[in-house]
């Protein structure tokens, strides 16, 4: 599959290579970010209609939608100070807390949003909760969801336009939308470099987390409790996720940056 995908590249798809301004680095990116926000709009209304999504009344979905809120503020602030608004361009963001067992939490194109409540009892409590929405969240924002997905196209179907796709293999197309976003059993299990984003994604959801007034400090023991929760039949959650060892030695690099951020509850 990678000799396909390789020669494809060779090919020409190269093109479809683009600097990320979050990254820094070149990402393969052969879906327009407004062309995945639109399907993002029209599949996360899909899967709330197919789900159990709790009523604001609930605590645990007023406080998920309260994080959210305070890390969507840190953004939006964080991006504008540095002058690249356009890193959200197209975000309309949406919170939504589904009653199930399942361990997972996952952010779509243009700030769609869903935790699980089986993730809650990991979290713990509301600094728990920023740690991992600010780790999701830095998914979307470093559009790792594309790559993935451009990715998966190449290597599924030729890399085809998505338009084109959605035509001619349209539930091919939607199912390779949900796995490149977490939506989905079988998540990571085609997509290279999925440690790489799950680095980059625990070195912004710090700074992200930390600004919305949360302790960074606090994502070394989530991301302890996490692993232990699973035993010895981890969550897909963490199906492409660093060791322990890795992680803890790359959030311990991290955090004097994310520190700078850190001001305390406002």
């Amino acid at each position: 599959m990678k000799n396909i995908l390789f020669a494809l590249l060779a090919a020409g798809l190269l093109g479809g290579c683009a600097l990320n301004m979050v990254t820094g680095r070149n990402q393969l990116s052969l879906i327009q970010e407004s062309e995945l926000q639109l399907m993002a709009t029209s599949q996360y209304q899909t899967f709330l209609s197919e789900n159990k999504a709790l009523s604001n009344n609930n605590s645990n979905a007023a406080m998920v939608d309260r994080v959210g809120a305070r890390i969507a503020n840190a953004i939006t602030k964080y991006y504008n100070d540095q002058g690249k608004n356009s890193v959200l361009q197209g975000y309309q963001w949406e919170f939504n807390t589904v009653d199930s067992k399942a361990v997972n939490a996952w952010c779509m194109p243009g700030g769609k949003v869903v935790v699980y409540t089986g993730l809650l009892p990991v979290t713990q409590n509301e600094t728990g909760l920023a740690i991992v929405m600010g780790h999701e969240i830095a998914h979307s924002i470093a559009k790792h969801g594309n790559e993935r997905m451009s990715q998966a196209m190449v290597q599924q179907l030729g890399g085809t336009a998505l338009e084109v796709a959605l035509a001619q293999k349209p539930q091919q197309t939607k199912d390779l939308f949900l796995m490149s976003y977490g939506v989905g059993s079988q998540l990571g299990a085609m997509l290279p470099w999925s440690r790489r984003q799950e680095t980059e994604a625990d070195q912004y959801g710090l700074i992200f987390a930390a600004m919305a007034g949360y302790d960074p400090r606090e994502a070394i023991p989530f991301w302890q409790r996490m692993s232990a929760a699973g035993g010895a039949n981890q969550p897909e959650f963490l199906s492409t996720h660093p060791s322990d060892e890795t992680r803890i030695r790359n959030l311990e690099k991290f955090m004097p940056e994310a520190l700078k951020y850190y001001t305390g509850r406002k």
